[in-house]
């Protein structure tokens, strides 16, 4: 009875989904001939457009993402661009009004990500759930992808010796300018982590969050990380999770509702419903694969945003939130969550 019970539960949680979805959709495409502006106003340069999370891309122009069309040589140059355009300050519908790059520009984004990933990430100290800060003290770590630094700094705290690197200039100047500004040291520097500037079995540890979808050769990532961790080193990674919410909505949305699904493939959809560039989006098993090739033991857990959890238009959401139990919504978070967060130990 217990197990009818949920069943039912989900079923109704999931057409209730649906129809607010279509819903919000043809309200906003019958009331609004620009949806894009509907919600979020256009910055008056595209230097000022920033985002971090899926499905909140569709600010940028259509071009500025990958397409069925685009010559693989060219995907990791268009990563670079993009990511030197567009910072990962969490502001993409309120824009941070302070000094950019300055300590209150820096707490005020930090506290957006903090709070974005309080389901999954934080107990007492921010992202000490999934960052094993406490393992970290003179230890090697390499960081992939170092975006605007709260993660670098937050390891240098812990006492790990860090090496960040980015793709990005931007991220490097800014996480740079953390580091200065708070009397922290880090090596940062701009590398490809599909060919890592490091020595075999250099470093204890390795972190990458949500960095290395966005590549054009992951699996060159993959071999990268397994060739430069000790033989009892560790990475964790996050990546895009196929089979989430947020890839979930942006079928319905995206995909089938507007009509793309005659026109391009659904990778392609996924690439311009997501920051980045290119972002590919994995299934489970699939990427758990790709790294059993290289490592003796990995695991993988999902998580995600409340979005995930509630997964309607922010109106409705906010007051989905006041009912719905943080308990509860972590159990939804952990099964419809858009991240995939892999952990591999030893590489083989």
């Amino acid at each position: 009875m217990l197990k009818i019970t949920i069943s039912f539960c989900d079923a109704v949680y999931k057409i209730i989904f649906f129809a607010c979805v279509s819903f919000d959709y043809v309200l906003k495409h019958s009331c609004n001939p620009n949806p894009i502006t509907h919600e979020v106003a256009m910055p008056e340069s595209t230097s000022q457009i920033s985002t971090t999370l899926p499905l909140n891309a569709n600010i940028l122009p259509q071009q500025s993402h990958r397409t069925d069309g685009t010559p693989f040589p060219l995907v990791q140059v268009e990563n670079r661009k993009w990511w030197t355009t567009n910072t990962m300050s969490y502001d993409w519908n309120d824009r941070v009004t302070d000094n950019r790059f300055s300590v209150a520009w820096f707490d005020e984004i930090d506290r957006r990500f903090v709070q974005a990933a309080r389901l999954f990430a934080t107990d007492k100290l921010p992202f000490d759930k999934i960052l094993p800060l406490d393992q970290l003290a003179g230890r090697d770590v390499l960081e992939i992808g170092c975006g605007m630094g709260l993660h670098t700094e937050l390891m240098v705290r812990a006492g790990a010796r860090v090496q960040a690197i980015d793709l990005s200039d931007t991220s490097i100047e800014a996480t740079r300018q953390r580091l200065q500004l708070k009397g922290l040291n880090a090596a940062v520097n701009q590398g490809d982590a599909e060919a890592l500037p490091f020595a075999d079995r250099q470093f204890d540890f390795v972190w990458s969050w949500g960095v290395i979808h966005h590549s054009s050769h992951t699996a060159k990532i993959v071999r990268e990380i397994s060739r430069v961790l000790r033989p009892d080193g560790e990475c964790r990674i996050m990546v895009y999770n196929r089979e989430g919410m947020a890839a979930r909505v942006a079928f319905l949305k995206d995909h089938l509702l507007k009509g793309k699904i005659f026109r391009n493939s659904f990778d392609q959809t996924l690439h311009q419903s997501t920051d980045g560039f290119s972002a590919r989006h994995y299934v489970r098993d699939q990427f758990e694969d790709l790294f059993r090739a290289f490592f003796r033991h990995v695991s993988i857990e999902v998580c995600g945003l409340e979005s995930d959890a509630i997964p309607l238009p922010r109106y409705l959401r906010r007051v989905a939130l006041r009912i719905v139990s943080s308990t509860r919504l972590k159990s939804l978070q952990a099964r419809y969550g858009s991240f995939l967060l892999l952990t591999a130990r030893c590489p083989s």
